[in-house]
């Protein structure tokens, strides 16, 4: 059995890894991929699909129309305190449509700082935490691939 810890915004849970079995928080989830980050979860409360897209340790998981950022950490490493510059990708291949900063900007928590349409939905890209924009790798009608760096963020 391995522990991960599954942080998104100010939420934090420890869930427990065995095969396909996945326990959170006292409740016990079945997990089957059917390839492609599509995945079934079934608990006691019924069926669930989702999709998974980008970074392992930082994935984008879709659920009934919402979309939300997911850090991933074995439960057994220590989180690095210090600030440093991260850059910030896209979850899936998706066409930038709006760019809402620029190199230099000061952003709060949360604000939106560019917009990406992805299988006909909007995906905004927000800001992890308060910091500066320290570079802008895109520009709207840009085509971009997970993982690749779409703007630095420090």
């Amino acid at each position: 059995m391995s522990r991960i810890t599954l942080r998104t915004d100010d939420r934090q849970v420890t869930a427990e890894v065995e095969g396909e079995r996945v326990g959170i928080e006292g409740a016990t989830f079945t997990v089957e991929s059917f390839g492609d980050g599509v995945y079934r979860v079934t608990g006691n409360t019924g069926q669930q699909s989702i999709g998974v897209a980008g970074p392992p340790d930082r994935p984008w998981v879709f659920v009934d129309g919402l979309v939300t950022q997911v850090e991933i950490e074995a439960a057994s490493r220590t989180r690095p305190r210090g600030r440093g510059s991260q850059d910030l990708s896209a979850p899936m291949p998706a066409t930038v449509i709006r760019v809402v900063v620029e190199p230099g900007a000061t952003v709060s928590k949360g604000e939106t700082l560019l917009v990406l349409e992805a299988m006909k939905m909007e995906v905004p890209v927000r800001a992890p935490a308060d910091g500066v924009v320290t570079a802008v790798h895109c520009k709207p009608g840009d085509l971009v691939q997970p993982g690749v760096a779409l703007l630095d963020f420090a």
